[in-house]
């Protein structure tokens, strides 16, 4: 297969320009990437697993919407929830586990969360502080349980170590990194 062959999402020219727009929101939480015209019809968040994750990174996919040949694309390795680095989930269900949190030592090695959401416009909103705020943001987004603000509260509570969250729905996404404050 060249690379003509390859389904748009998985080409290297889409992964640059997937990398710079999530990358730009990363640094800016609260601001929102509109991916739809390098997806295809392919969801928000397999784009976001497309763009980090590689070989040398683990996955469990909580969703059960990845196919064989997703995996075979992300070439990424398959763990348990508390042993991934990177977990996909939908946010109307409850978290009901501990992702890895990192160490004092390694808090890079904390979990990358990717939360498949309805929208990330049209729900309650929150309001974000922290680096890379100039004073604060809101996002609203519906079809995400309250119970996941809470459980990433948890989670964060011991700086530096702690979970990044990607927030998803069909065609954007967002990042809230550990560093951010949510608030209702």
């Amino acid at each position: 297969m060249s690379v003509l062959d390859l389904p748009r999402l998985w080409r290297p020219a889409t992964h640059q320009a997937l990398f710079r727009r999530i990358l730009d929101v990363a640094a800016r939480p609260g601001q929102i990437a509109d991916l739809g015209d390098l997806l295809d019809g392919r969801p928000a968040a397999l784009a976001a697993l497309a763009t980090f994750c590689d070989n040398t990174q683990t996955l469990a996919d909580l969703t059960g919407t990845l196919s064989a040949t997703d995996f075979a694309f992300l070439d990424v390795g398959k763990a348990t929830v508390d042993k991934a680095g990177f977990i996909l989930s939908v946010g109307t269900a409850a978290p009901d586990f501990t992702p890895r949190l990192g160490t004092l030592d390694t808090p890079e090695d904390g979990a990358t969360l990717v939360i498949m959401v309805d929208s990330l416009t049209e729900g309650a909103a929150l309001t974000l502080t922290g680096p890379g705020i100039n004073g604060t943001a809101t996002l609203a987004p519906k079809g995400l349980a309250p119970d996941w603000l809470t459980a990433r509260a948890r989670w964060c509570a011991d700086f530096p170590m702690g979970v990044d969250l990607v927030l998803a729905d069909a065609t954007r996404l967002t990042v809230i990194p550990r560093t951010t404050k949510i608030g209702a």
